[in-house]
């Protein structure tokens, strides 16, 4: 009797040892580890962003944000336009654009620090963007609340601040309704300047001829022939000086 109450002990303590060791080794109590911020799979995840998703990648700025993201603590700000608002844009704008100015478009929609909603009602403007200088008719983006709402405006284009997408403390990601166009690429150009009215001292020597402005051309101005009236003169003194000649003798 005693050797089967000690067996049954002793398997009690093997199958408590075995239990103990299987809850310690379930996956689902281990901690999920947390991947690198990456631009693209936070506006995959969210949708509608297909149109921007593809800018941030043949640009390579999306790369750029993610790199800049995981390797600092200086934060970032993301203004991501729906597919609507690409789609509102005039047919073939973004094909017509350069590489260049691709990216400039793109860089025009981060800002190089973290900013919350509840920060937008303090900023200074004009907000400095990755696509760099603030000066008018360059890349100035202005930021206007009114109770909740954001609004951003860049001269060409006011854009309303939607949902917040994502926002962890570094990185804020918000959505808006319009393609933000900065002055740099979208600002008409300037008309050509049109040529000063001729004055009519102007117009009247374009109508005159090379031959009527010469001295030579015998105009008004220019001073009457002599030589007839010397030719006179010289007789008349001969027939004079003739006369006295025969007086005297």
């Amino acid at each position: 009797m005693m050797s089967y109450f000690v067996f049954s002990l002793s398997l009690l303590a093997i199958l408590l040892h075995s239990c103990t060791l299987t809850l310690g080794q379930n996956p689902a109590s281990a901690p999920v580890p947390s991947g690198p911020t990456n631009i693209t799979k936070i506006l995959e995840k969210a949708g509608q962003f297909s149109t921007f998703i593809r800018l941030l990648r043949t640009t390579q700025a999306g790369d750029q944000i993610n790199t800049q993201l995981n390797n600092s603590k200086q934060g970032m700000t993301v203004f991501a336009p729906t597919d609507n608002a690409f789609s509102s844009l005039k047919a073939g704008t973004l094909n017509s654009l350069s590489s260049q100015q691709q990216v400039q478009l793109v860089q025009f929609h981060v800002l190089p620090s973290f900013i919350s909603v509840s920060q937008f009602q303090t900023v200074s403007n004009p907000l400095r963007t990755q696509a760099g200088d603030t000066s008018p008719g360059d890349f100035p983006l202005n930021v206007t609340t009114s109770g909740n709402q954001v609004n951003v405006s860049t001269g060409i284009v006011d854009a309303t601040v939607g949902n917040t997408i994502y926002t962890d403390g570094e990185l804020a990601v918000y959505q808006v309704d319009k393609v933000l166009q900065p002055l740099s690429i979208f600002a008409s150009p300037s008309p050509a300047t049109a040529p000063a009215p001729a004055t009519p001292e102007t117009s009247n020597l374009k109508k005159k001829s090379p031959a009527a402005l010469s001295p030579s051309s015998g105009s008004d101005d220019t001073p009457a022939d002599k030589s007839g009236a010397d030719s006179v003169n010289g007789v008349a003194v001969l027939g004079i000086g003739a006369f006295c000649f025969a007086f005297w003798l």
